[in-house]
């Protein structure tokens, strides 16, 4: 009984530090810089990505060539996205801490959506200047 209970204490614990580590590790892409290719591409105004430019963004990324088929996409952010929308829809108007929280994380979203196009878009570029250069 107890080595049960101790085992499931430290399967949620897991979980929560994994949901915590991969949190950290998407507002750390988040937060780097943007080019303007990307920004006028998906039509932002002022440099400032808000959460409506997240699906422009994530359609950007898809139409993008992968030359690392072995990075992930924004499958999971897709995911934490929609529910953290679904979750603002549920319960923002009647908590304005949540609807508060859930404009950052979505913005957080989209910035990296942006990033991650940005990145892509970088090494396309270089693999052609590469090319060129033979």
């Amino acid at each position: 009984m107890f080595a049960t209970m101790l085992f499931a204490i430290s399967i949620v614990a897991l979980a929560q530090f994994g949901l915590y580590y991969w949190r950290a590790v998407l507002a750390g892409v988040a937060a780097q810089p943007v080019s303007d290719r990307v920004l006028s591409a998906a039509r932002v105004e002022n440099g400032r990505v808000a959460p409506e430019h997240f699906e422009t963004l994530a359609g950007l990324h898809d139409l993008t060539p992968d030359l690392f088929p072995n990075r992930g996409g924004l499958g999971f952010v897709r995911l934490y996205y929609r529910v953290i929308q679904s979750l603002d829809a549920f319960a923002g108007a009647r908590i304005p801490a949540v609807a508060a929280w859930s404009l950052r994380e979505r913005v957080i979203c989209a910035r990296y959506a942006a990033v991650q196009v940005d990145r892509r878009l970088q090494a396309n570029l270089q693999l052609a200047a590469s090319l060129r250069s033979c």
